[in-house]
């Protein structure tokens, strides 16, 4: 069974249901709570999962280098990449700025070939440009006509969008460092979500915003949504993603993990009966041809 492929895939749904918990909980108490808030509720889960899994509540005996690594992934990926990802949701919306997480297949096969020696085949490369070709016409087919200010706050938002997909790549590159030797990828998480917590909690320590993001749990609307998008995400979406680049190929585990735009294509019409046009249909169709191609067999 390609285990790696398949967990790739389920962080994908992971990270298309999370899109939309954390944009429309970002909307209503602020994308900077929202983020640091769903660290403490993804490492609680983690615990338990860590304790029912490895037989104890964190990994404290890891390797030295690996905490090294973990660290650095955890600073580009969950500090700065997903700090101006939660603001591109904000500002931009879920559907845009997962196509924006789209370049990050281009990026991990790149660096996946300099830094770990992977190969990609003819047909491998083609599947990778028909799935992110697929998502880029989605998810760009809806044009709204804009004011100047409007245009401003939407360069901005790309701009956190793509700042966002560099930290994810970062994140992916420094994490496969760190679980080298088959390592647990329940431990390489809690260690990664530990120490992001650590620094983005002294962060708000320092801006005296901790009493402040604690009483925004209060929203009834928003701290459900905030819960949920920390189980899918930050735990479920995570732990799948290292299973992924541990058992698959950067290259190809990341291609996969950028399907959300699709998935959010009829999750978006179950939520907010958004009618899927026919350029949705054949763009989800090119993007699953172009998966079918990557799991064909070479």
């Amino acid at each position: 069974m390609p285990w790696g492929e398949l967990a790739a895939l389920v962080t994908a749904v992971c990270w298309s249901l999370t899109a939309i918990f954390f944009s429309y909980s970002g909307r209503l108490i602020g994308s900077d709570v929202v983020n640091r808030s769903r660290l403490i509720f993804a490492f609680l889960f983690l615990l338990i999962a860590h304790y029912l899994i490895e037989g104890t509540l964190f990994p404290w005996n890891t390797e030295p280098y690996r905490w090294f690594w973990f660290a650095v992934s955890a600073i580009l990926g969950l500090v700065l990449g997903d700090t101006f990802l939660f603001k591109a949701y904000v500002m931009i919306g879920p559907r845009l700025s997962m196509l924006l997480m789209a370049t990050v297949p281009i990026y991990s096969v790149f660096f996946g070939l300099i830094l770990f020696g992977e190969k990609v085949t003819a047909v491998e490369f083609s599947g990778v440009l028909l799935a992110v070709g697929g998502i880029a016409w989605v998810v760009t087919e809806k044009q709204i006509n804009q004011s100047e200010g409007e245009k401003r706050y939407f360069k901005k938002g790309i701009l956190f969008g793509l700042l966002g997909a560099l930290g994810q790549v970062a994140n992916l590159v420094t994490a496969k460092f760190g679980i080298v030797g088959g390592f647990s990828t329940t431990s390489a998480t809690i260690i990664r979500i530990f120490i992001a917590l650590i620094i983005l909690w002294s962060i708000a320590a320092l801006r005296h915003q901790v009493d402040y993001t604690l009483r925004q749990w209060r929203n009834r609307k928003a701290f459900p949504a905030m819960v949920a998008g920390s189980f899918v995400g930050p735990f479920l979406g995570i732990w799948f993603s290292l299973i992924a680049i541990q058992y698959a190929r950067l290259g190809i585990a990341s291609t996969l993990m950028a399907l959300p735009p699709i998935i959010l294509i009829p999750l978006e019409y179950l939520v907010y009966k958004r009618r899927i046009s026919m350029r949705g249909v054949v763009g989800t169709a090119v993007a699953l041809v172009g998966v079918a191609l990557i799991f064909m067999p070479q």
